[in-house]
């Protein structure tokens, strides 16, 4: 079993990579919904597809699951063909967000490739939280294919408990 680095992202940080690299995404997933549509001759009433087509062609959503038990979210994803250096956590206050990226190349110049179905892709799947979770405490482990997560529930401080009674 190996262990994934949690990038933790703390509710007052205003500029972090995840964010950046989200808006890098919508921007790539933009860019191939226009290339459709333009593919398509450029005729209204088909954008919404386009960008749904856009987000297949680009992205691979894992299967997954998410339990919620007393103290604590587990989450486990199914990421066969990547290996663990090749995974991202994000950790923040209401949210945890797995991605990673793989590419295929032939390596040899001498064979003449016959067929060829693996593409690159990026992997990407938002959990969002009912509760805050304490983002110190975060961790992940990959496994044969699978990524575990386990993510506690943020205790709540004396103020909030009193305020809420």
């Amino acid at each position: 079993m190996s262990q994934v680095a949690v990038q933790k992202i703390h509710p007052n940080e205003t500029q972090s990579p995840v964010v950046e690299e989200m808006k890098s995404l919508a921007e790539r997933i933009r860019e191939r919904a226009y290339h459709l549509f333009e593919r398509r001759g450029r005729h209204d009433g088909s954008a919404l597809n386009d960008w749904l087509q856009a987000e297949d062609d680009l992205l691979t959503i894992p299967k997954s699951d998410l339990v919620e038990t007393d103290g604590r979210f587990e989450m486990q994803v199914a990421v066969p063909g990547f290996d663990a250096k090749d995974i991202e956590v994000d950790a923040l206050p209401d949210a945890v967000i797995v991605r990673a990226e793989n590419s295929h190349k032939h390596e040899t110049k001498d064979d003449r490739i016959q067929f060829c179905e693996f593409s690159q892709k990026a992997l990407f799947r938002r959990f969002d939280l009912p509760t805050p979770v304490d983002l110190d405490h975060v961790t992940a482990e990959f496994d044969k294919g699978l990524l575990k997560i386990s993510a506690p529930k943020a205790q709540e401080t004396p103020a909030k408990a009193s305020a809420s009674a």
